[in-house]
């Protein structure tokens, strides 16, 4: 059987919602500045938490991208975050969803663990309490359970994330969530990349969004030793590839992003922001919680997606790292850029923004492929900050703290989860006379 041509995938539009800005030009003003959005947290008293600090979005309103506020009873942050940046990013893009044929745009979004809803569940908890302030669950049966939200179930499933954007946008076609941990944002927006270019949609949704400051996750990651404890200088406590690194930062936030088939955007007259050339996933099959020391599982992510780009190392002009300031995952990385790189990985300037959002668990690979998307735009690299001693495993051109002006064309974005699970996308600047050198099918 004879097989189907490739096809090409664009960028058209981008949306953010971020610790250091919401809105894409706000975010990026802030990356190029060097700005921190690590702060002591004020959502909850984290006081007594071994770490006190996070990344939290600030000065955020649901009820500004909601028809009707009663909505926001149905979603969590998360949910909030995402319908954000889904309609920045399609109204950036100029695309005119009513006018599409709903059944050939979808939604995949990658999403995080969901909410505890502690609070909420704090007081049906207390009503389930026998005479001696033990547990019954027969009473939580009976009583109990009515100070519960009717549907607060379905205000922090997963997929809700994908399912409140694909109401939104009557978005009828392919539908999925990604939750592979950290990997989540960066592997949805590969899949998304793929559901076009095996022709099963013309325009894709994707993104990924997360929240998890709040004290069960506050707690699991501390329980997990993967927090930072930094907490008298928070501006300074995320540090990637900084010898004194010591765990990284818990964020929040939200990216979306408008894929689109390049034939389908051309036609509509869109402006074209950049294309999506490579995506690769790979697994360490290791252990739930570590990378594998060799890196295999990165290595082999970043090798498939420089082979679905038919691109060599030399092509790569940056590497958007996924750099979250723990001790074993910036080794392991630049242990794995090593790997495929070689001798260029002493060449290719490596840019953590995690240093200054921290980590969107989720949300990070979104975050990254707007900044990414931006640095090749507009021919800058932002910065990793707090870069300040140097760590001989880690020996890399980490671009530290100011932002580099740099001919830009393509770029690599890695993202490494737990359990082992990594990502790697390549995107490239967009220009007529690139777009128009090439078919607009590609060899499958």
């Amino acid at each position: 059987m004879e097989k189907l041509a490739r096809r090409r995938v664009v960028v058209t539009g981008m949306g953010a919602v971020t610790p250091v800005g919401i809105g894409v030009q706000d975010f990026w003003k802030s990356l190029l500045e060097g700005q921190s959005g690590v702060d002591t947290i004020k959502s909850f008293d984290a006081g007594s938490f071994p770490t006190h600090i996070g990344a939290e979005v600030k000065d955020f309103n649901g009820r500004n991208y909601v028809k009707k506020p009663k909505a926001l009873k149905l979603m969590g942050k998360n949910i909030q975050f995402a319908i954000a940046s889904a309609k920045m990013a399609v109204e950036s893009s100029g695309i005119d969803l009513d006018s599409e044929d709903p059944t050939r745009i979808g939604v995949i979004m990658g999403a995080g663990i969901v909410n505890s809803n502690l609070f909420e569940l704090s007081g049906a908890i207390i009503a389930s309490l026998d005479d001696s302030g033990q547990f019954d669950i027969n009473r939580f049966a009976r009583e109990g359970k009515d100070q519960l939200f009717p549907l607060s179930l379905l205000k922090h499933l997963p997929n809700m994330v994908a399912g409140h954007i694909s109401i939104l946008y009557n978005a009828q076609g392919t539908s999925n969530t990604i939750t592979t941990a950290c990997a989540s944002g960066t592997q949805a927006i590969g899949e998304a990349y793929r559901s076009i270019a095996r022709g099963e949609a013309e325009v894709m949704l994707t993104g990924g969004s997360d929240s998890r400051i709040e004290p069960l996750g506050l707690t699991g990651y501390s329980l997990l030793g993967a927090l930072t404890r930094r907490n008298d200088e928070p501006k300074r406590a995320s540090r990637p590839f900084d010898a004194k690194r010591d765990g990284f930062i818990i964020g929040e936030g939200a990216g979306v992003v408008v894929l689109e088939d390049l034939d389908h955007a051309r036609n509509r007259g869109a402006t074209i922001l950049g294309e999506v050339l490579g995506y690769g996933a790979a697994a360490d099959s290791y252990r739930v919680t570590d990378l594998h020391p060799d890196g295999r599982g990165g290595i082999r992510a970043m090798q498939l997606a420089l082979r679905d780009a038919s691109l060599d190392v030399s092509d790569i002009d940056m590497i958007s790292a996924h750099g979250t300031s723990t001790q074993q995952n910036d080794r392991v990385e630049t242990v794995a850029i090593k790997q495929v790189f070689g001798e260029q990985a002493y060449r290719v300037p490596v840019s953590a923004i995690k240093s200054m959002i921290g980590h969107l668990g989720a949300a990070s690979g979104a975050a990254q492929f707007v900044a990414t998307m931006k640095a090749l735009n507009e021919n800058i690299i932002p910065p990793t900050i707090n870069y300040e001693n140097k760590d001989p495993e880690c020996d890399l051109d980490y671009v530290p703290n100011e932002p580099r002006r740099a001919e830009l064309t393509t770029a690599l974005s890695n993202s490494f989860g737990f359990g082992g699970q990594n990502a790697a996308v390549i995107l490239r600047d967009w220009s007529e006379s690139v777009g128009e050198s090439q078919d607009n099918e590609v060899g499958s």
